[in-house]
């Protein structure tokens, strides 16, 4: 991508190279399997699929090396906690919700609670015996538990989440309609984990509830497999061009059922050749750098799921159909590329700085091998946990059973580290990774943004910059609050965490930025390893006429190596803002007209405790960072001539949030004097402190 060319017209010219009809489309994934992909060629190839699965042989064979008593003390406790309680039961009032006050959790949570009971169980049932040698009752047990929940699962009466239902738009309706069902992400969860299941207990649920196979079969058909066959108005599918996670994460779930659960081979083959289409939509959309513009979060829920997609399709067609493109070996380079230090990622769009515990690490591990990439092994090692989670779905806890990284081995005394890499620069997001020691946490860690906004899950962060200390994020994104009406809603931007306002980029003339691809970055040095310096003209995204009317350097200066006797320097990160803006008055272009004010800011978020002086320098402790007790803080510095410093606490009270940051978050307003309104500039560094 030509250095000149914005995120956004890049965005766009994806978007319009996938645009065709279902059915008619053929891209990277058609042209690598030279017709292997229709119709016709996967009548042959998935004969005997279902018996070809890594999952359906080691439940067959009992050959589980994972699953040692340790990797499931934590599972089995809450299976034999739940065994015999009733089971979570989600009403049409917890339904209502979403639609009367806009909350989903009420409903989510339970249907969660529910699914990840059944995994379990499912578990447990497939463990019991060989824990257990000779003791079948417990068995038994399990299996009445197992069949229980996918019963309850089959009557509940929609598998889609109320936030992506349409029933509500259509007819006002607060209940689901059971003759329409919507195919999302709840409904391809539910549908994937039934398979799953059947894959590994088909012959003793036959055994023990005879029907129950059959009733499963049939709800897949009417609730996943008919419908995605017969629409085509899924936004998901991505017929417009513009392709989100939600396509492979739902498409690899359809793959999954329709090997497992379709026994028509005229039906099976036409629903994976026409997922497959789905998948391949969604590899044309990436960029030849792997990027994920929804961000570290979103990727496994995201191409984490097209890379599952890809290996169950190797699996199922005995490696007719394989996972052996070029983009795949960036995506799995890209969690790693995105990483502080610890369990801190850069979070852009929706996402938590802080990574989930139970990510499936497994998966990215499993890649890197087979890739020959070594820092993606190291880190997925590094962070693969012991035990499997099942918040995960059940397809991931039983693929996590399968093996046991090198970290996990007891005769294995070598502790994995991650590879903590120096630079990264992804071109097609615009977005830059520098660390002052490369391969140690200690230090510096700069993250800088260009964009645009109209990224998927996109919060208006354009020119917004990240800063971690020995591995935590100081200059912090706030990331995902909890997802509610409001999220995906045209009140989106009221939501304070989505806002440029409080996210560390200016605010010229007080205003916010705007909406929509066309607000964006444009690069105009592009960063090097050997030059870690980003800059970006931002006036395109506040809709100020003229991208140079803001420009923002955000580089990375490390300290010189001594020579023999000299003291060493000291690292630092500078963040240098310059501007030549038009009249406060001339509003033509701009994004908020009706929030301009006379002011010229530059806003700052801070982590953890601030402490301000009166000389121009600021103290960020990590105290008060839930995961982040000790270490070193940050030193901010600034001309105190050249701006007037407002300090704005934000009490987190959204426990998506506190659970990330604690208490709150502070933002620091520096307000530039009259004489700098209409040309100026400010410069902001940032060091690591001396002491913890």
């Amino acid at each position: 991508m030509p250095a000149q060319m914005s995120a956004a017209q890049v965005n766009l010219a994806s978007r319009e190279s996938i645009r065709s009809p279902r059915g008619a489309f053929r891209g990277p994934l058609a042209a690598a399997w030279r017709g292997g992909t229709g119709k016709g060629a996967l009548l042959l190839t998935l004969k005997g699929s279902r018996e070809r699965l890594k999952v359906h042989l080691a439940a067959a064979q009992g050959g589980w090396p994972a699953a040692g008593a340790a990797t499931l003390a934590s599972l089995e406790r809450g299976a034999e906690a739940e065994r015999g309680t009733p089971w979570p039961q989600p009403l049409v009032s917890h339904y209502a919700r979403y639609f009367r006050d806009g909350n989903r959790t009420a409903y989510e949570g339970l249907v969660a609670s529910r699914q990840q009971r059944l995994t379990r169980a499912v578990v447990m049932a497939c463990l019991s015996r060989r824990r257990n040698p000779g003791v079948s009752e417990l068995r038994e047990e399990w299996l009445d538990e197992v069949i229980d929940g996918a019963y309850l699962l089959c009557e509940q009466s929609s598998w889609c989440w109320a936030a992506h239902e349409d029933t509500f738009a259509r007819r006002g309706d607060v209940v689901p309609d059971r003759s329409a069902p919507y195919l999302d992400l709840g409904a391809g969860e539910v549908a994937a984990q039934l398979a799953w299941l059947d894959l590994v207990l088909g012959r003793q649920l036959d055994r023990r509830a005879p029907g129950l196979r059959r009733r499963i079969r049939d709800e897949v058909l009417e609730r996943v497999v008919r419908p995605f066959l017969e629409r085509d108005d899924w936004h998901w599918l991505g017929l417009d061009g513009d392709v989100h996670n939600w396509n492979p994460w739902i498409h690899s779930n359809v793959i999954a059922a329709a090997v497992v659960l379709v026994d028509d081979p005229e039906l099976q083959a036409e629903t994976v050749a026409l997922a497959i289409e789905g998948l391949d939509r969604f590899f044309a959309s990436l960029p030849a750098d792997g990027a994920i513009d929804e961000g570290f979060a979103y990727w496994w829920n995201g191409a984490g799921r097209a890379l599952e997609a890809f290996a169950l399709l190797e699996e199922a067609t005995a490696g007719t159909l394989d996972g052996d493109i070029p983009v795949v070996r960036e995506l799995v380079a890209f969690p790693h590329r995105m990483h502080l230090g610890h369990r801190w990622y850069l979070n852009v769009a929706d996402g938590p700085a802080l990574a989930w515990t139970g990510l499936p690490w497994d998966l990215v591990r499993r890649w890197g091998e087979r890739l020959g990439d070594r820092d993606a092994v190291r880190h997925a090692t590094a962070f693969q946990s012991a035990e499997p989670t099942v918040e995960s779905g059940l397809g991931r806890t039983l693929h996590a059973l399968l093996d046991r990284p090198p970290s996990q081995d007891p005769h294995n005394e070598v502790q994995v580290t991650p590879p903590l890499a120096g630079f990264s620069y992804l071109e097609s997001v615009q977005i830059m990774l520098a660390r002052e020691n490369p391969g140690s946490t200690v230090g510096l860690v700069l993250a800088a943004k260009g964009g645009h906004n109209g990224e998927h899950h996109n919060h208006r962060d354009v020119g917004s910059v990240v800063v971690a200390v020995d591995g935590v994020p100081l200059l912090a994104d706030a990331g995902q609050p909890t997802y509610t009406a409001q999220t995906f809603g045209p009140g989106r931007y009221g939501i304070r965490a989505m806002q440029s306002s409080w996210h560390s980029v200016p605010a010229p003339f007080g205003l916010e930025q705007g909406t929509g691809p066309e607000f964006a970055a444009a690069v105009q040095h592009v960063p090097t390893s050997e030059d870690p310096r980003l800059v970006l003209a931002l006036g395109g995204a506040y809709g100020l006429g003229s991208a140079a009317s803001w420009t923002r350097s955000a580089s990375l200066e490390k300290a010189a190596v001594p020579a023999a006797g000299v003291a060493p320097g000291t690292s630092r990160v500078l963040i240098e803002d310059r501007w030549n803006l038009p009249s406060p008055g001339a509003e033509a272009g701009t994004a908020e007209v009706e929030g301009r004010t006379p002011d010229v800011d530059i806003h700052y978020v801070l982590s953890g405790t601030v402490d301000l002086s009166e000389e121009g320098t600021a103290t960020v402790r990590p105290e008060g960072i839930p995961d982040a007790a000790g270490g070193r803080g940050a030193l901010l510095g600034w001309d105190p001539a050249a701006a007037v410093v407002h300090v704005d606490e934000w009490l987190l009270d959204d426990p998506l949030l506190s659970e990330v940051w604690g208490r709150k978050l502070t933002r620091l307003r520096f307000r530039m004097p009259q004489t700098m309104r209409s040309a100026g500039a400010f410069t902001l560094t940032v060091e690591a402190t001396d002491e913890s």
